[in-house]
Parts: C-alpha cells; sequence; structure tokens
C-alpha cells in the first residue's frame, strides 16, 4: 500500500499503521485472534477463502512485527496454536473504532 499526502508523509503513525495491518488478509486475522488463540485450521475456516499459503504469508508478516505469537506444541500431529500479543492487543480500540463508525455510517 502506498499511501503518501502533504499532510501524512511516508513516516506518519496513519502510514506506519497501514503498513503494518493494511494487507489484505491481516486485519481479518487480528480480528479473529481478539477472541482468543486459534489453530492454523480454525483461521482458515473462518476465513473461508483464504488460500493455506497466503493464510501462512500473513501470520509469519504479523509475527514478525510482533503482533502475534506462535506457539508450537510438540505432539503428533504437530499442533500449532496463534494469538495475539500484547502489541497486537493494543489494535483492539482500533477495530472497535472501526466497528462503530461502520455500524453508524449506514
Amino acid at each position: 500500500m502506498n499511501i503518501t499526502h502533504d499532510h501524512c508523509p511516508k513516516n506518519c503513525g496513519v502510514v506506519k499503521t497501514l503498513k503494518v495491518i493494511g494487507s489484505k488478509w491481516s486485519m481479518y486475522i487480528l480480528h479473529n485472534l481478539f477472541d482468543g488463540p486459534k489453530r492454523f485450521g480454525q483461521l482458515q475456516r473462518l476465513l473461508q477463502t483464504v488460500s493455506p499459503k497466503t493464510l501462512s504469508l500473513r501470520l509469519d508478516e504479523l509475527e514478525k512485527v510482533g503482533l502475534l505469537k506462535k506457539k508450537i506444541f510438540p505432539e503428533i500431529p504437530l499442533h500449532v496454536e496463534y494469538s495475539l500479543t500484547k502489541k497486537g492487543l493494543s489494535l483492539n480500540q482500533i477495530f472497535d473504532e472501526m466497528a462503530h463508525w461502520g455500524e453508524g455510517s449506514n
């Protein structure tokens, strides 16, 4: 996403936030993790049309920027669980405001 404007240079907070959560599926993934940890398969069922490859890429990106953590349980079959970090949970207010705005925009 390439957003530039005279009032919002590349290093402004809005641009920085959109770089982190603005890619396709990222917001949906985060939104579903606010309810608690989820396994890969659970996220895929919740998001329905996301491909496994894309979901995996987005999860890796969100982990890399510190919004979620991946916990691997050493069992057979392998059990991997994703949950939000403190930084990821801090986005809850933004999501609440977006929901509030969306409900009032009809």
